[in-house]
């Protein structure tokens, strides 16, 4: 059928998408068991531990929806490394108290071993020896900002009542710490430690200490890492070899610590590791004493592989996967969180002697017809100074349709959060919402994301909201230019950060004709004075120190340049990005008669988790912007209130 790009009628719903979609992470093994989080928004966004037996028998290890538990932690807001599974005992962080449980079979009763109130936990080890949890605390008890350590919490018996305050403090001293790691025999304790401004992707030290029996440390020393050196995800070999990854290269590659110093095991330009943005992260792991299990990225691909760390020699594995993490390894069996570009998020088993991969479950069941999906394009195009800049076209699919000849598609221009995160080429539902009913999509990987290398992000170190903003724009002109998108139809959209530089891309630059952000920033100098802790100097090095700066990077500050309508999407309970972020944008914008729709969420925090409010933003922003370019929409779609709309366009 001959219809007009944007006005397809498409089967991949927005009830389809959260109804039948989950979130899928946190893989652990404990001997024969494997468990994973899932995030089912249909069950109020919460995570639920779930177990997979050495029978292949499924089942929740969390009790149901009405317990009121839900396995997430909120150190440093963004968490992760929120349970620990030990001899069949899982001991996790419930989001509502933030106090850490243990529960000894699937559905039974947790019970609480600490009860201190302004104390977080996260990525817990179970030091099984000395029968306790040696994990990072974030201390919220005092006023002022938050105090971070490692901590050894004793093991109270989880079929217990009982609780215990008796939590002991083993490091302090930096603003930050991260990934204590047991070596196998007890006697060591490896972890990071950074302080601002840094990142974790700018620079930590990786620490070592003895353990003595009664589980004091001794001879604590910072062993390599700098300022500018990222190492992160410390891991011992089974013969008790500390490894770890570094930048140090400009490419994260795999180390070893070996006769007192830092061996590279295999040198390539590709990023073994991501940036630690949260907790918990496992990009390699030992199938063996000597073979490691490695995922690495180059030119936005993962590819997976086996790397002898003894010779270095590394061996590329054949498999369908475009994202690979959470790997976690033994006696020649894997498990890891993996997708594909027609495959959503799965959580996936791997025999490394058959080399037969395994899918356990998947983040989406729906059995798309392919004719309705809109594979990925890796693209280059020139940006500013003679560079180039990265992103992934999908073109506009639906086997029910086709566009006039003469008729160009609207383009949504994709920005991610992180800023230093990357968009991956993975089958993603909600691009494929846009992509089925007749628009393109870009989605950037601007300078400053992940799997470039190094140098590649810090292009944006003091350039944050011009060179993601040079990009973005950049991007969407290459897309005219070769005649894959109507340029007098471009929206950009992005949540956090990538609101930010949709804000930006809407406010400096006049390309885009409409825009939505999520959750994103419009006021720097706001977002200094009043973010949480692990951010709360991050904008020193992407913008600088100076208020003046701040000022004119801010969109809030020019709204007499931004010209096009904006819907605004925010979670109430936001502790990264304030509402008020949002809510000074669209009063600006009310005021200047410009339309503009806030669409805000009670209980949502820094990202949408209920399916009711996901399903709410999605159809939502489809709305907002067929009405804005004069879409006859194929579906009926919960109107959005949009002020300053014109006449004609109702």
């Amino acid at each position: 059928m001959i219809a007009n790009y944007g006005s397809w009628k498409s089967p991949i719903t927005s009830d389809l998408i959260v109804a039948e979609s989950i979130g899928l992470g946190g893989v652990t093994l404990d001997g024969e068991d494997i468990y994973w989080l899932e995030m089912r928004p249909a069950e109020k966004g919460r995570s639920v531990i779930v177990k997979r037996a050495a029978d292949g028998t499924t089942q929740d290890v969390t009790p149901p929806v009405a317990s009121g538990y839900n396995v997430r932690t909120r150190v440093h807001e963004y968490g992760g490394g929120a349970y620990a599974v030990h001899n069949g005992i899982a001991y996790f962080s419930n989001f509502a108290d933030q106090q850490l449980y243990g529960q000894r079979a699937p559905q039974s009763q947790p019970a609480p071993f600490t009860h201190a109130n302004g104390l977080r936990f996260a990525d817990g080890v179970i030091d099984a020896q000395r029968q306790r949890m040696v994990c990072v605390a974030e201390d919220h008890r005092a006023t002022g900002e938050a105090i971070n350590s490692i901590m050894s919490i004793p093991l109270a018996a989880p079929h217990s009542s009982v609780h215990t305050n008796v939590v002991t403090t083993l490091v302090d001293g930096h603003d930050f710490f991260a990934a204590p790691r047991l070596s196998p025999d007890g006697k060591q304790l490896a972890w990071l430690a950074w302080d601002h401004p840094l990142m974790p992707w700018d620079g930590t030290e990786l620490w070592l200490a003895d353990v003595s029996e009664d589980g004091t440390l001794h001879h604590a020393r910072a062993i390599t890492g700098s300022a500018s050196e990222s190492i992160v995800q410390p891991q011992w070999s089974p013969d008790g070899t500390l490894h770890f990854i570094s930048d140090r290269t400009g490419w994260w590659n795999l180390y070893c610590w070996r006769n007192d110093k830092a061996e590279l095991l295999c040198e390539r330009a590709a990023e073994f590791a991501q940036p630690q943005w949260v907790f918990g992260q496992s990009t390699y792991a030992f199938l063996d004493t000597t073979t490691i299990l490695c995922a690495f990225i180059e030119r936005g691909f993962a590819q997976l592989a086996t790397l002898d760390a003894t010779t270095g020699k590394l061996e590329v594995i054949a498999t369908p996967y475009s994202r690979i993490d959470g790997i976690k390894a033994a006696n020649h069996r894997a498990v890891f969180v993996a997708g594909s570009p027609t495959e959503s998020t799965c959580i996936v088993l791997f025999d490394a002697q058959s080399k037969r991969f395994t899918t356990l479950q998947q983040s989406n069941k729906l059995a798309l017809d392919a004719a309705y999906v809109s594979a990925p394009q890796a693209i280059e195009f020139p940006t500013e100074n003679g560079l180039t800049a990265h992103g992934f076209y999908y073109a506009p699919k639906n086997k029910d349709f086709s566009a006039p000849a003469d008729e160009k598609p609207p383009l949504l221009v994709m920005s991610h959060g992180g800023p230093t995160a990357m968009a991956a080429p993975t089958l993603d539902l909600e691009i494929q919402y846009w992509t089925s009913r007749g628009w393109a999509v870009l989605d950037v990987n601007y300078g400053g994301s992940t799997g470039f290398g190094r140098a590649y992000r810090e292009r944006l170190k003091g350039n944050w909201g011009i060179v993601d903003v040079a990009d973005c724009v950049n991007g969407a002109r290459h897309l005219v230019a070769q005649g894959l998108a109507n340029g007098n139809r471009l929206a950009i959209t992005g949540g956090s950060a990538g609101g930010y530089t949709t804000l930006c891309a809407l406010t400096f630059s006049d390309l885009f004709k409409a825009g939505a952000s999520h959750y994103g920033v419009s006021d720097l100098i706001a977002l200094d004075e009043d973010t949480h802790k692990f951010e709360s100097r991050y904008t020193f090095s992407l913008v600088g120190t100076s208020h003046e700066l701040y000022r004119a990077r801010s969109p809030i500050h020019h709204t007499e340049k931004l010209n096009a309508p904006v819907i605004f999407f925010q979670g109430l309970e936001d502790k990264i990005v304030l509402p008020n972020q949002a809510e000074m944008m669209v009063n600006a914008l009310r005021a200047k008669g410009l339309p503009v729709a806030y669409v805000a969420f009670e209980g949502e925090q820094h990202g949408f988790r209920q399916a009711a409010n996901i399903k709410r933003a999605l159809d939502g922003e489809f709305y907002f912007y067929s009405r804005v370019f004069g879409f006859t929409t194929a579906e009926e779609i919960e109107p959005v209130a949009i002020e300053n709309l014109p006449e004609n366009s109702r």
